[in-house]
């Protein structure tokens, strides 16, 4: 009998990272649920043809999950790994944001995740078996200045997967978090939001000097495969690991070992910023 092949869902595979993940599972022989807010824009993939089906998925939006998942299931089957990859990147001054941008950002990167893994789980609970991986950020782990917002939901990401992954284990249902250092893709344009210069005051000087700074280590960074093998080495490797830390294991190591004091005066001499 010939084996069906395993099915993964990735969310916000339109560009960068889930762009790069589903067509890495597709290249190993999975299908791909690669879902996105609006797939009648959906780029081109590379993969096989008729391993990667593109699905509407918005995470903010808990009927349009539902929507997805049912879609999902009943073209591809049950799904087997699920790839929490959906999110955006809120950066400036946290007095300069609007409320309104604190909940969206929230909305997408933390209740959003958590939504979708709520979908997903009867689903695995009922066979015994499953996998979540979350995409969170060395962002979860370390912090630099003006990505206050950000740091918060990656941190909940964070905290979110690792106490899950207790609930989940007797039941069959694997958690792993992926957490990328900087990585060369539209996060540092199109999937990013800040305030405008208008409402910055006396952070704006600041504020220029280390986003330009931030801007530099994005273009320099790796492009997106070497996230999507890690995605893809948490879902196949077997193992009991939890997190995959990409390009980001050395920066990881001198947190640890440096401690408070010496770490945060590390940032603010790469950032060239010191004291205002």
């Amino acid at each position: 009998m010939i084996e069906k092949p395993r099915v993964v869902l990735v969310t916000g595979a339109s560009s960068g990272i889930g762009h790069a993940t589903a067509e890495r599972f597709a290249a190993a022989g999975w299908r791909v649920a690669a879902t996105m807010r609006d797939p009648t824009r959906a780029p081109v993939f590379a993969a096989t043809p008729g391993r990667i089906d593109t699905f509407a998925l918005d995470v903010t939006r808990p009927e349009s999950i539902a929507a997805a998942i049912t879609a999902v299931e009943r073209d591809l089957g049950p799904i087997d790994v699920l790839v929490n990859n959906a999110g955006y990147g809120t950066v400036g001054p946290f007095e300069s944001v609007e409320p309104a941008e604190v909940q969206r950002q929230f909305a997408t990167n933390v209740f959003g995740l958590m939504d979708v893994t709520r979908a997903v789980l009867p689903g695995m609970r009922a066979r015994q078996k499953g996998l979540i991986v979350n995409v969170a950020s060395v962002g979860g782990r370390i912090t630099f200045p003006y990505y206050s917002l950000y740091h918060a939901t990656k941190w909940a990401v964070e905290g979110f997967s690792e106490s899950l992954r207790f609930e989940l284990r007797p039941l069959g249902i694997g958690v792993k978090i992926v957490e990328p250092g900087p990585i060369r893709t539209e996060f540092y344009g199109r999937s990013e939001t800040r305030p405008p210069s208008a409402q910055l005051g006396e952070y704006e000087n600041h504020f220029k000097r280390v986003y330009a700074r931030m801007q530099r280590a994005g273009r320099r960074a790796p492009g997106p495969g070497i996230v999507a093998e890690a995605i893809y080495a948490a879902a196949t490797d077997g193992s009991a690991r939890i997190r995959y830390s990409p390009n980001a294991t050395m920066l990881l190591a001198l947190r640890r070992i440096f401690g408070d004091r010496l770490f945060t005066r590390g940032v603010r001499r790469a950032l060239g910023v010191g004291k205002r």
